[in-house]
């Protein structure tokens, strides 16, 4: 997994991949707003029914 400032700095296309991927996934699931990263893992995780580590394997393999 590539580390948060690595994430954050390709966010706006990591975004675009996931929201590609998986249509349930809104901008306001992927809202990357500092200090509540873990909010959003969580409901990225609610709505794929994926556990966070099989996410960010997800998004390490785009």
């Amino acid at each position: 997994m590539t580390n948060i400032s690595e994430l954050k700095g390709n966010w706006e296309e990591t975004k675009g991949k996931l929201k590609q991927s998986f249509a349930i996934l809104t901008d306001d699931d992927l809202l990357f707003a500092e200090g509540k990263q873990e909010e959003m893992w969580g409901r990225i995780q609610a709505k794929l029914g994926k556990t966070k580590a099989e996410i960010q394997e997800y998004i390490s393999g785009l």
